[in-house]
């Protein structure tokens, strides 16, 4: 197929990054034509001739419209390398950016790509970057037109594989807009061979108006501030500088940059100039003979419309005012939507969508997903932990999750293993290394929808509440909010909910509220919840909230998973007995733990979405014969197992040397007639007393290794037992597991008094000073040797039990020859865990590990701690104790210096630190002082708050009742952005304090 007529391009230009001079390659080349004689030079066609690897920047001419006369330019750069070894044709891919950013946002992953072997082509969309038009949110004749010249362009390129002819071997990629449009070429262009759109929609009617269509007559309920961003942003004068989509770069969600970063350096400028409307002398856009229309086009000013298309302008006008779409507006939006083309999306497609996204929620990639599945082609759906309300954005692995999609696909290598087809991204803990949630991947073979494969019906209670909506719509309750993100590193609200930090508010008199009683186990929601409930109002359309909140075990620490509400409109709420209505709750990946409880809130503003302005009073109740949510989940997606640290395998043989030391030296002490005291009924549930234990250094009268040491130890604690080297901490632990004898005092196992060989030490498992297997045996060979060498019962083992909680896998049937150090110490572990013994002592057991190590361990201290059992841990990783441990006991010298809970050792448990990008700046143009400290007077008057003081990087605010929750909500609706809450004195200074700063 030859180039259409009105399509032209220039070469504007050419970056090359090939280390060979242009002149020794041009040399090169003319002695080989020389080389090869008359007729010696191949055709084109047969070999093409190899260009050195760069970048060339082209200008293409295209209709304003389909069918159009007036041209637009489109301004775009072609990369390819021959880093891969591929010197002739290849596939290629088209990278789309996201809202307000160019085709300088996707540039990193072009270089990435072209370095695979492809072909790539970046391009700025109309409206942005250097491109002309105005913006048509990728109108079907306007924007994806545009991709249809493209691939033209591409298809007369010597380096790009051809199908056949003029049909080139093609991809497209892109986030967010860039999303979109990959999704409505591959409808409107069968030359597009697969496609991997990210955070995007399918519906954007449905996206900026959820719950459109739920019910007879209902319009749903307008994202207000979402689609102000949207709008407004191309809106403004075609002058101002646009701020980035968070989908921009390939999965950046802050504006500026792609990878959640400011844009900086040329590349950000050039889309910052660029996208202004006039070039004039010194604009940096390449002239064409459409230029001048396309200046003249891009200023409109005149209508107000910004770089919008004026039909889109008047949409945003009457839908901002009216609070809900017109019959016009849907169309209008649908027409941009990939669902109006739904039945014919036929090529594979890697979905992938952000939990933490209120803008393009889960359900956007649900409907996505089941139309590309139904139309027969290949799907995969990934689940990454960020989205366009900040969070972790994964960027550098869905780039190559990307890239490998298209190896299978375009490049057609059936050995690639594009990965699961459904895979979901999962908070971990924190790194004790820098404070960063640590993500793990869950996987399952195929996806299963929103519904589940499995459901859980957990109970509801409360009657029917009066709830009313305030005149104004004022003061709205918050859930997410668009653009804090940004403010706060890139982090977001739902990032921090993903930490199990709640900031979410709530008015009195405005929700009313429905518990589920404590959970007998832990629940892994995954999907969306479903519930029914009645509504009856005094005005004929009710618009409501709906949250499912996860609620501590004390009732007050709430958590709303990713801040995320689903939203309804309730029509014809007024008809005698009110309406009934089946309500989808957002879609979220969440585990609720034993003991906390489901709350579910049902409110009647929210500050992300317009509320009817007039008072309104709602009766609000669990439909009859349902007061009950419904919960779906995935049993089948497993989580991915990570090394486990070193000492979860060198516990196993240094476990059957306990054994066998306890076994030898409770025969010679029954030999020599010993006794342990009588065992202490008051003291028979408790798992560890210690009483003036003394243990002196031998040879020596006066010098202590532990001197009156008294602590006791309850049942569910993680212990941590701290103190700097010679503190006497192993001594102390070998006293307890009776390996040796104290000089004074006593320690009592569950009320039994510890001898060596007690029988009370059957309830204790422990790895203390190393362990070791054998390494041609299996792991599960090597447990059953140690449990046999105690001479137990085989179904005393629990081996099962202490398997799943160690997390060991299809590894433990292998050699431990070929274990990792990770491995061993997942196999210490679960040896220790034989018999699930009540008592857990680990000495230093994170020693030589790596942070995914050190994390994976914690989690298995905690798992196993809330069985009911009791871990003593003995570390000098003083974060990681304080993440891991409920209580602790610091040692100096032999001697006890502080015993109890974390919060009590730490100290001022009433102060918390709050973060604030920008605190220490001064005053003045650009400094953060004028509105932090106006934030500061608000937050000061707030009930609960005893003071408020500023420091260099945020705010130290004593509380006096009110929690963390009510004080960072606060915070933000004084648009103070926060990136991150926490106790005013670490765990470290504290035991410096303790100890003197001997560490």
């Amino acid at each position: 197929m030859t180039v259409p007529a009105p399509v032209a391009h220039t070469i504007t230009g050419m970056r090359l990054r090939s280390r060979v001079p242009r002149r020794l390659f041009a040399a090169a080349a003319s002695a080989a034509v020389l080389a090869a004689g008359p007729g010696g030079l191949p055709s084109a066609a047969a070999a093409p001739q190899a260009r050195e690897a760069g970048r060339e920047d082209v200008v293409l001419s295209v209709p304003e419209s389909r069918g159009s006369g007036k041209k637009v330019r489109i301004d775009a750069s072609f990369f390819t390398s021959d880093a891969s070894g591929v010197s002739g044709r290849r596939p290629a891919v088209l990278l789309a950016h996201g809202f307000g950013g160019s085709k300088e946002s996707v540039r990193e992953q072009a270089v990435e790509l072209a370095d695979r072997g492809y072909a790539v082509l970046t391009w700025s969309a109309r409206g942005f970057g250097a491109s002309g038009g105005r913006i048509g949110l990728n109108s079907p004749d306007r924007e994806v037109e545009d991709v249809k010249h493209l691939l033209d362009w591409l298809a007369e390129r010597p380096e790009v594989e051809l199908d056949r002819e003029g049909d080139p071997r093609a991809g497209v990629a892109g986030a967010s807009y860039g999303g979109a449009v990959a999704l409505l070429a591959a409808a409107h262009d069968d030359r597009v061979d697969a496609i991997a759109p990210q955070m995007t929609w399918w519906n954007l009617a449905d996206a900026l108006f959820p719950q459109r269509g739920s019910g007879a007559g209902d319009t749903g309920v307008f994202k207000k501030l979402w689609s102000g961003i949207f709008f407004t942003t191309g809106s403004a004068s075609a002058g101002a500088q646009p701020p980035q989509d968070a989908g921009s770069g390939g999965g950046g969600p802050a504006p500026g940059g792609g990878d959640g970063a400011p844009a900086r350096g040329p590349a950000a400028q050039g889309s910052a100039a660029r996208g202004s409307a006039a070039q004039g002398p010194a604009g940096r856009g390449p002239k064409t003979q459409s230029g001048g229309a396309d200046r003249a086009d891009r200023a409109g000013g005149a209508d107000g419309c910004g770089r919008f298309l004026p039909d889109l302008c008047a949409m945003y006008d009457r839908v901002a005012v009216a609070g809900k779409p017109d019959a016009e507006a849907v169309e209008l939006l649908e027409r941009s939507s990939p669902s109006s083309v739904a039945d014919r999306i036929r090529v594979p497609a890697l979905i992938m969508q952000g939990q933490g996204d209120s803008l393009f929620t889960l359900d956007q990639a649900d409907a996505m997903a089941r139309a590309v599945r139904d139309n027969g082609a290949p799907v995969a759906v990934d689940w990454f932990a960020g989205g366009h309300d900040g969070g972790d954005q994964e960027a550098a692995r869905l780039r190559e999750r990307t890239a490998v999609w298209f190896d299978r696909h375009l490049k057609q290598d059936r050995g690639v293993d594009t990965g699961p087809g459904f895979r979901v991204s999962r908070t971990g803990g924190v790194d004790s290394t820098n404070g960063r949630g640590v993500l793990r991947a869950a996987t399952a073979a195929r996806y299963p929808g929103l519904d589940g494969t499995d459901v859980r019906t957990v109970a509801l209670e409360g009657g029917a509440q009066e709830v009313s909506n305030p005149p104004g719509g004022s003061p709205p309750a918050i859930s997410s909010l668009p653009g804090l993100g940004s403010l706060s590193g890139g982090s977001g609200l739902s990032g921090l909910s993903g930490l199990g930090v709640g900031l979410s508010l709530d008015f009195p008199g405005q929700y009313a509220r429905f518990d589920s009683e404590p959970l007998t186990e832990a629940v892994r929601v995954t999907g969306s919840p479903r519930v029914s409930l009645t509504v009856e109002s005094d005005s004929p359309d009710a618009v409501l909230f709906a949250k499912l909140y996860d609620v501590g075990p004390d009732g007050r620490g709430q958590v709303l998973p990713q801040q995320l509400v689903s939203p309804l409109r309730v029509t014809d709420a007024d008809r005698e007995g009110g309406r009934t209505v089946r309500v989808s709750l957002p879609a979220v990946d969440h585990q609720v733990q034993a003991g906390h409880r489901l709350r579910l809130v049902v409110a009647t503003t929210d500050l992300a979405y317009a509320s009817p302005v007039g008072r309104a009073a709602h009766r609000i109740s669990l439909a009859d014969g349902a007061a009950s949510v419904t919960v779906p989940s995935v049993p089948a997606l497993r989580v991915a197992q990570e090394g486990l640290p070193w000492w979860v395998w060198g516990m196993p043989l240094g476990a059957v040397a306990v054994a066998a030391a306890l076994l030898l030296t409770g025969r010679r002490s029954g030999a020599a007639g010993l006794r342990a005291p009588a065992p202490d009924p008051e003291s028979a549930g408790v798992p560890l007393v210690i009483e003036g234990l003394t243990k002196r250094y031998a040879r020596a009268d006066d010098r202590y290794a532990v001197r009156d040491l008294s602590f006791r130890v309850e049942r569910g604690q993680v212990l941590g037992l701290l103190g700097p080297n010679g503190a006497g901490k192993t001594t102390t632990l070998r006293m307890l597991m009776g390996l040796i004898r104290p000089d004074g005092g006593e320690i009592r196992v569950f009320g039994h008094a510890v001898r060596p060989g007690s029988p009370v030490l059957s309830r204790v498992g422990a790895f203390v000073e190393g362990s070791g297997f054998l390494p041609h045996l299996t792991g599960r060979a090597n447990l059953d040797l140690y449990w046999r060498a105690t001479g137990r019962p085989v179904q005393d083992a629990h081996l099962e039990e202490a398997l799943e909680i160690a997390g060991l896998g299809e590894a433990l049937d292998r050699a431990v020859r070929t274990y990792s150090q990770g491995m061993r110490q997942r196999l210490a572990i679960a040896q220790a865990m034989l018999g699930l013994p009540d008592l857990l002592i680990l000495d230093e057991p994170t020693n030589g590990l790596d942070p995914p190590q050190i994390r994976e361990m914690r989690e298995v201290l905690i798992r196993y701690a809330d069985t009911g059992r009791t871990v003593i841990v003995s570390s000098h990783l003083l974060a990681e104790v304080e993440q891991s441990c409920t209580h602790l006991v610091v040692m100096d010298r032999g001697r006890l210096v502080a015993a109890g809970p974390v919060a009590e050792i730490v100290g001022e448990g009433d102060t918390l630190f709050v973060g604030v990008p920008g605190a220490g700046r001064a005053e003045g143009p650009g400094g953060a002082g004028g509105w932090l400290e106006a934030a500061l007077d608000k937050v000061a008057d707030l009930p609960g708050v005893a003071s408020v003081a500023r420091t260099d990087d945020g705010l130290l605010v004593r509380l006096d009742g009110a929690t963390a929750a009510d004080l960072v909500a606060e915070l933000v609706r004084a648009g103070v952005p926060v990136d991150r809450v926490g106790p005013h004195r670490r765990l470290e200074e504290a035991f410096l304090t303790l100890i003197g700063g001997t560490a």
